[in-house]
């Protein structure tokens, strides 16, 4: 996907008003600008960070279409992905968790710039967090899937839906955290890449020491 193919798909399949495609491409210069400063993206997708970042995030969203009212938390918001991104595109209340200091200054400054009020910031880590149970968790590049489920199970409930971008590791994370966790899982393609895939989870509970016995 070129970058010119990126924004086409941002416009025909999500609607993206001119006024909020303004708002993103602000945020891809605030966070190249950055990266002067820190190393938020991989210095080899800067030529590409619409299709690289932008639509990889964007995507996740008609996934979450049917989760029910409350927050979307993002776990290990890091950059911003997906986390800005959703809220640009999206009026839900949004809570980014983020534990590094320097991440969490980017974080503010890009919620003030780009004037998103719904949007808020956690500083500190994932298992210390204490909020109402989230509608939607996403996590992009925070931790392979048993340890995420573990660190953030406390802020989702059974009607939560999980989504996951997990790469071309998808099928192997999920193999792994089978034995320890239930739910109903299942594996969407990205469109940014047809090898990489993203983990969508609902209902998910641990698995009881008596039922893994």
């Amino acid at each position: 996907m070129t970058e010119e193919e990126a924004k086409a798909w941002l416009k025909s399949e999500l609607h993206v008003s001119r006024e909020t495609m303004a708002l993103l491409d602000r945020y891809v210069a605030l966070l190249l600008e950055e990266m002067a400063v820190q190393n938020l993206i991989a210095e080899s997708t800067r030529d590409h960070v619409w299709a690289r970042h932008i639509v990889d995030s964007a995507q996740l969203l008609p996934l979450a279409n049917d989760a029910p009212d409350g927050a979307w938390i993002d776990l290990g918001s890091g950059a911003g992905l997906p986390a800005i991104v959703v809220a640009a595109l999206s009026p839900r209340p949004l809570l980014m968790i983020e534990s590094r200091r320097k991440r969490i200054d980017f974080l503010a400054r890009v919620v003030g710039e780009l004037n998103l009020p719904h949007a808020e910031i956690f500083g500190g880590r994932v298992e210390s967090a204490e909020v109402a149970p989230a509608a939607v968790i996403s996590a992009r590049a925070y931790a392979p899937l048993t340890r995420l489920l573990s660190s953030a199970h406390h802020l989702s409930s059974d009607r939560t839906i999980w989504v996951l971008p997990k790469g071309r590791n998808a099928e192997n994370e999920l193999e792994t955290a089978r034995p320890t966790w239930q739910g109903v899982f299942h594996v969407e393609r990205s469109v940014t890449d047809p090898d990489s895939a993203i983990i969508i989870a609902r209902s998910v509970m641990p698995k009881s020491k008596k039922g893994r016995g």
